[in-house]
C-alpha cells in the first residue's frame, strides 16, 4: 500500500490509548500525519506514543476528557500552537455497558452520552472552528453498527451512537460550505479491550456472516481512506465495517 496518503497533514485522534484509536494513530502516523493523540488513560496513552515515535512519527500527547468543553479547548489550543493548523479529527473516544432499559440508572444513561455523545459535539464543533482557518478538513466520527439497527440490551449505547451518525449528517451539510467534510464509521464487533472479543467469546459469535470478529487495523484503513483526499467528495455518509452484520 502507498504511503504518505497523509503527507503534511495533523490530526488529532481521541481514545488513542487502546483499540482502534492506538492503531489509527500509528496508521495515520506511518503515512505522513503529525498526531495528536488524546485518552483519559494517561499511561495507555503515553505507550502509544512511544509507538509513533519508535517508527519515527511525531506525536503530542495529551490527557482529555472528551465530555468537558474545558478539555477540548485545551487540545485545540495546543494543536494549534505547536502544530499550526488542524487537517482532521477522529472522535473515537467511546464508552458502553450492555444493560437494558429497566437496569440502566439515569444517571448510567447521561454517562454514556456524555461521553458517546457530547464528546462528538464538542470535537466537531471546536474541531471545525479551526480547520474553517485553513480552508477545509475531515471530521470521522466513531458511531457503530448499533448506530444503525438495534439489538436487545444496549438502551443507553444505543441512543448515543444513533447520535453520533446524526450529529453527523446535520454537521456534514452545515459545514460542506467550509470544505469540511464529516463522516461516521459503524463498526462490529472488533477485537478490542471495550468490546469483549479478545478472548473468541462474544454473543453475536455465531451471528456474523463473516468467520473472523474485526480488528483494530480494520477501522483504522476506514478512517486512513476518510482522512485522505481520496475521499474528497465524500461526506454525511456511514462507512460500516461489521463483517456484515448488518447485511442480513
Amino acid at each position: 500500500m502507498a504511503l504518505n496518503r497523509l503527507q503534511n497533514k495533523v490530526a488529532i485522534i481521541t481514545g488513542a490509548g487502546s483499540g482502534i484509536g492506538r492503531e489509527t494513530a500509528i496508521v495515520f502516523s506511518k503515512h505522513g500525519a503529525k498526531v495528536v493523540v488524546t485518552d483519559i488513560n494517561e499511561d495507555n496513552l503515553h505507550q502509544t506514543a512511544e509507538l509513533i515515535k519508535e517508527n519515527g512519527g511525531q506525536v503530542i500527547a495529551i490527557k482529555h476528557d472528551v465530555s468537558q468543553e474545558v478539555d477540548w479547548q485545551k487540545v485545540i489550543s495546543i494543536t494549534e500552537k505547536e502544530l499550526g493548523r488542524l487537517d482532521i479529527l477522529m472522535n473515537n473516544a467511546g464508552i458502553g455497558i450492555r444493560m437494558g432499559l429497566a437496569e440502566t440508572s439515569l444517571e448510567q444513561f447521561r454517562e454514556v452520552q456524555s461521553i458517546n455523545t457530547d464528546g462528538v459535539f464538542l470535537g466537531t464543533k471546536h474541531g471545525s472552528n479551526v480547520m474553517k482557518k485553513k480552508g477545509g478538513g475531515s471530521i470521522i466520527n466513531i458511531s457503530s453498527m448499533y448506530g444503525i439497527v438495534g439489538s436487545s440490551g444496549n438502551t443507553a449505547y444505543h441512543a448515543s451512537k444513533g447520535a453520533v451518525r446524526l450529529i453527523t449528517k446535520s454537521a456534514a451539510l452545515e459545514l460542506s460550505k467550509d470544505l469540511i467534510r464529516v463522516n461516521s464509521i459503524h463498526p462490529g464487533v472488533i477485537e478490542t479491550p471495550m468490546s469483549g472479543a479478545k478472548n473468541g467469546e462474544h454473543p453475536l459469535k455465531d451471528k456474523i456472516p463473516w468467520p473472523e470478529y474485526g480488528e483494530p487495523i480494520d477501522i483504522a484503513y476506514g478512517a486512513l481512506y476518510l482522512a485522505s483526499d481520496e475521499s474528497r467528495y465524500v461526506t454525511g455518509t456511514e462507512l460500516v465495517i461489521d463483517g456484515g452484520y448488518i447485511a442480513q
